[in-house]
């Protein structure tokens, strides 16, 4: 499956912004989705999960309560809804296919397909 981030951009911080990941070639309802997070000098980190149907969401810590993870299996999209922005959520921030996982995964090794990443960057 080929998938296409967009959506990222620069904000202030407290502001919003909506990732939207956009897939083609496979059966996107097959896939549970994620959106990774990566600072240039740092591991690549886990933000978000949902699983095939949307029915099962999973944040990292540093984001619940600001984050919304969604899909639109008509659509073949999914979204990452950023409320309330920090500097620190500053990164290029990626989407991941999962094609094995039972419902999600917060793993990098379990997602077979990576988008090409979109910059995000909060000012504080």
């Amino acid at each position: 499956v080929q998938l296409q981030a967009s959506g990222g951009g620069s904000v202030q911080a407290g502001g919003s912004l909506r990732l939207s990941c956009a897939a083609s070639g496979r059966t996107f309802s097959n896939y549970a989705m994620g959106w990774f997070r990566q600072v240039p000098g740092k591991e690549r980190e886990f933000v978000a999960a949902i699983n095939r149907s949307g029915s099962s969401t999973h944040y990292a810590d540093s984001v619940k309560g600001r984050f919304t993870i969604s899909r639109n299996n008509a659509k073949n999209a999914v979204y990452l809804q950023m409320n309330r922005l920090k500097h620190e959520d500053t990164a290029v921030y990626y989407c991941a296919a999962d094609y094995n996982s039972p419902l999600w995964s917060m793993r990098m090794l379990d997602y077979d397909y990576w988008g090409q990443g979109t910059q995000v960057t909060v000012s504080s």
